[in-house]
């Protein structure tokens, strides 16, 4: 669609039956969404959407060369994006199997252009969820090792210089104003001098 608003997500659509793809991303773009890319395999799947970074990847379970939910836990464990499992198959194996992968959306053919929106948009979601979860997770992992490295430098400096905790972050703290660095790294440079 040439139409489409600037804003509108990118999709990329694996699967290995032509009929069903283009049925697929007709759906998709006469609901605004952009297609960017389409596969007919697993693994270009893929490869395809390592170089295109779409928003969201349609993916279905059977396909050639890869199956797609191999495909998916390689997408998602790299960051890339979403994926919404678009299948024939609604047997718990399948979808305990999709969620072990990391899908984010299931949809069971046959379906309709309604479908789509909201399987799109909770995926969307829920992915951005996990990536402010993990970044999260990052910056409490980032603080408490710079809260260890200040623990272990004021240690070394009441060894070193006979002081009290208090004054050994005092000397830390004024050490890091001089040089314009972080308290951590002072700390990480007290520590490295130890060693």
């Amino acid at each position: 669609m040439t139409s489409d608003p600037p804003t509108a997500l990118t999709v990329l659509v694996a699967e290995d039956e032509a009929l069903i793809r283009m049925d697929l991303v007709e759906l998709l773009e006469e609901s605004g969404y952009r297609v960017i890319g389409q596969a007919s395999d697993g693994q270009a799947a893929v490869d395809q959407a390592r170089g295109l970074r779409p928003d969201v990847v349609f993916m279905d379970v059977a396909m050639p060369r890869r199956d797609g939910l191999s495909a998916a836990e390689e997408i998602i464990s790299e960051g890339i994006a979403p994926v919404v499992m678009v299948t024939a198959f609604s047997q718990r194996e399948t979808i305990q199997r999709a969620t072990a992968a990391g899908v984010m959306g299931y949809l069971v053919k046959p379906f309709g252009k309604a479908d789509l929106a909201p399987a799109i948009e909770v995926a969307v979601a829920r992915w951005e969820q996990m990536r402010d979860l993990e970044g999260q997770v990052a910056g409490l992992r980032e603080r408490q090792e710079a809260r260890e490295v200040v623990d272990r430098a004021k240690r070394l400096l009441e060894e070193r210089l006979g002081i009290s905790e208090t004054e050994a972050f005092a000397w830390l703290r004024k050490a890091a104003m001089d040089r314009r660095v972080t308290l951590a790294e002072i700390a990480a440079i007290v520590v490295s001098e130890k060693a």
